[in-house]
């Protein structure tokens, strides 16, 4: 099926510039091109497009206000920003409906391969219902607890970026948000930052103050009251896979961007959880019931009763919001590394184990994930659990505190 793109831009030099930058997508796209917000309105009362892509600053209907109309109006379109770096104010109310920004002028290639990415991921998540659910995310929930202790930080006189990259750091939702802002071309970084603490110290308390306490890009948690479910527990855990992947990485490789790739993967691995719980709490306990009536493992219920996995959802959503690809890679396979066709050590081995060993050392003995021997073999590692016990989060610590000693 052709992707079908509508364009927006008040200018009219710059759609055509557009057209003639994108001359060679015309077989590949079905193009179409709005002058201003009120156009490109009528124009999707006429049609569906799969994709929106619109600058900010233009008179009337402007590109937030534009974007979203069109996250309430059509709930499954991937909604991007083309626009200038000079306009932060605009760019903060866009925060929550755009899933990607891009700055102009805009390399041709990062154009195209920004939209064919988006595209390509919205249409592997079969069912639409939870198509329109990550496609109208703006924010994840936070503990409630860290997200206070964020706002009185960054409310006061004396905040420091060092404990305001920290709180972020600890929180899951709030890691995955920075890192989809931070990602963007918006903000200028040549390369693709993964560590939450480089991200926020990279943004900045200017940007990052007003982000949260106007843009409210973070939001608290509203406890779903899930029988076995707890974020706490949930955010434990991704923590803990994020520090023993790292050390599997450093230790089965010496290529420092894949050891930061495995970090940001095994910190937001599960996030698909934390989707699907807290805006689907009724039909998320009837998957975790599946698990006890019947011992299937939570994935397994997951595919029963949303035809789709946390991992799927949680690829699905950091994908549409831009986050580098070797991490949504290791975030959808981590339970199916072999599926990947990645034939070499890479994040998604290093999650794959990690996430394991950690759910075996919490005593979670009913939810262990076995390790996919085929595919360990393949890559000439251990097969068996105990060989990866060193690079444990507490393995880390017990060599932590025995150095502080």
């Amino acid at each position: 099926m052709t992707t079908k793109i509508l364009f927006v831009d008040d200018e009219a030099n710059v759609l055509a510039g557009l057209r003639r930058m994108l001359r060679g997508q015309r077989q590949v796209w079905d193009m179409h091109f709005a002058n201003g917000g009120e156009e490109a309105l009528r124009l999707m009362e006429q049609q569906a497009f799969d994709v929106v892509v619109t600058d900010m600053r233009m008179p009337n209907i402007d590109g937030a206000e534009l974007l979203t109309r069109v996250s309430n109006l059509y709930p499954h379109t991937v909604r991007l920003v083309l626009s200038g770096q000079s306009e932060h104010e605009k760019i903060f109310r866009a925060v929550g409906p755009a899933h990607q920004f891009m700055s102009k002028p805009c390399d041709p290639d990062v154009l195209v391969s920004t939209i064919e990415r988006a595209c390509g991921l919205h249409s592997q998540l079969r069912s639409d219902s939870l198509k329109k659910l990550t496609s109208q995310l703006r924010c994840l929930p936070s503990l409630p607890e860290v997200y206070r202790e964020l706002i009185v930080e960054l409310e006061s006189d004396e905040a420091s970026i060092r404990r305001v990259s920290d709180k972020i750091a600890s929180d899951i939702a709030m890691t995955a948000k920075v890192l989809q802002l931070v990602n963007s071309s918006f903000f200028g970084q040549r390369q693709q930052i993964k560590c939450p603490h480089h991200a926020v110290t990279l943004l900045g308390l200017n940007i990052i103050r007003p982000l949260v306490l106007t843009a409210n890009v973070f939001s608290q948690q509203k406890d779903p009251h899930i029988d076995c479910f707890s974020l706490q527990q949930l955010v434990d855990h991704s923590l803990a896979v994020s520090v023993t992947a790292r050390s599997i990485a450093e230790h089965f490789s010496d290529e420092p961007f894949l050891v930061n790739d495995t970090f940001a993967a095994g910190l937001l691995h599960d996030i698909g959880k934390l989707v699907l719980a807290t805006n689907l709490p009724e039909e998320y306990a009837l998957a975790l019931q599946l698990t006890r009536d019947e011992s299937m493992s939570i994935w397994e219920a997951e595919k029963r009763i949303f035809d789709a996995t946390h991992a799927d959802v949680g690829a699905h959503l950091l994908g549409l919001w831009g986050l580098p690809h070797p991490v949504v890679e290791a975030i959808a396979y981590h339970h199916r590394p072999a599926d990947a066709l990645v034939p070499h050590f890479s994040p998604i081995t290093a999650v794959h184990i990690a996430n394991a060993l950690e759910l075996r050392d919490c005593g979670d003995s009913g939810n262990v994930p076995e390790l996919c021997v085929d595919y360990l073999n393949g890559l000439g590692l251990p097969t068996e659990l105990d060989a990866y016990q060193p690079y444990s989060r507490a393995a880390n610590r017990e060599m932590s505190e025995g150095a502080v000693v």
